[in-house]
C-alpha cells in the first residue's frame, strides 16, 4: 500500500515540475499569446458573441486556477530547497550562529529581535576598517566589547606615554 501511495506522489512531483518547466517557457508563452491572437480574430466570425467571449472567459478561468496551485507548490518546494541549502551553509561555518539554523520557522517578535541585533551590528561596526569583517550573533558582542577594551588600552598607553 505505501508503495503505491509513493508512487503516486512521486508520478504527482514529477508531473508537477516537468508542467512547471513547460508553462514557464517561450513556446508556452507564444502558445499562449497566439491562442488569444487567435481567439480574437475570430470574433467577427462568431460576431462577438457571447459564447465566443465565453471560450476565452473560461480557459483562462481554468488555466488561472490550476496554474495557482501548481505556482504554489512549486514555489513551496524552492523554498523549502533554499532553506535547507541556507541552513547547510550557517551550520558548517564556524563562526556563524546556529540559532539562525531554521530561521524561517521563528515567530515575528523573535525574527525582530534578531533584526534589532543585526541593525546594532552595523552601528558598531560602521567605523571598522575592513569590510571584509563579519560577525555572528553569538560571538559579535564579546568581538566588540574586546575591540573597545583594546582601544581604551592603546589609548591609556599613549595618555601614559605622552606625560
Amino acid at each position: 500500500m505505501k508503495n503505491t501511495k509513493e508512487n503516486k506522489h512521486n508520478f504527482f512531483e514529477h508531473l508537477a515540475a516537468q508542467v512547471t518547466k513547460a508553462t514557464g517557457s517561450t513556446p508556452a508563452i507564444i502558445i499562449a499569446f497566439g491562442s488569444v491572437m487567435i481567439w480574437g480574430v475570430l470574433g467577427p466570425v462568431f460576431n462577438y458573441s457571447e459564447n465566443w467571449q465565453l471560450v476565452i472567459n473560461t480557459s483562462t478561468t481554468i488555466i488561472t486556477f490550476l496554474m495557482v496551485f501548481l505556482i504554489q507548490k512549486s514555489q513551496n518546494k524552492e523554498s523549502i530547497a533554499v532553506q535547507l541549502k541556507l541552513n547547510e551553509l550557517v551550520a558548517a561555518h564556524e563562526f556563524a550562529s546556529n540559532r539562525l539554523v531554521d530561521v524561517e520557522n521563528m515567530s515575528e517578535e523573535e525574527l525582530k529581535v534578531i533584526q534589532k541585533y543585526y541593525s546594532k551590528l552595523k552601528l558598531d561596526t560602521k567605523n571598522e576598517e575592513s569590510l571584509q569583517q563579519s560577525h555572528s550573533i553569538d560571538e559579535a558582542g564579546k568581538m566588540h566589547e574586546l575591540k573597545k577594551d583594546i582601544e581604551e588600552d592603546v589609548k591609556a598607553k599613549v595618555t601614559k606615554g605622552t606625560k
